[in-house]
């Protein structure tokens, strides 16, 4: 999917550059490369479970010690 601007007759850059800019935003060019630069691979089974297991251990590790009292784990306003 390409796109091809032509420069018209006593066309300026500045205008030439608009009407490129314009092609590849409709065309959709931008949004597609962004999906692509930004795409995260999602985590196997194994990750996925040891990273909830984490998450378990720290929420309860914070609870612990929000009952003694220690640490700014207050709600947040």
């Amino acid at each position: 999917m390409s796109v091809r601007v032509n420069k018209r007759k006593g066309e300026n850059f500045n205008s030439l550059f608009y009407r490129f800019n314009r092609k590849i935003r409709r065309s959709g060019i931008l949004r597609e490369a962004r999906k692509k630069l930004y795409y995260k691979k999602q985590p196997n089974k194994n990750q996925r479970r040891k990273s909830a297991l984490y998450r378990e251990e720290k929420k309860k590790e914070i609870e612990k010690l929000r009952r003694y009292g220690h640490g700014p784990f207050g709600r947040r306003s």
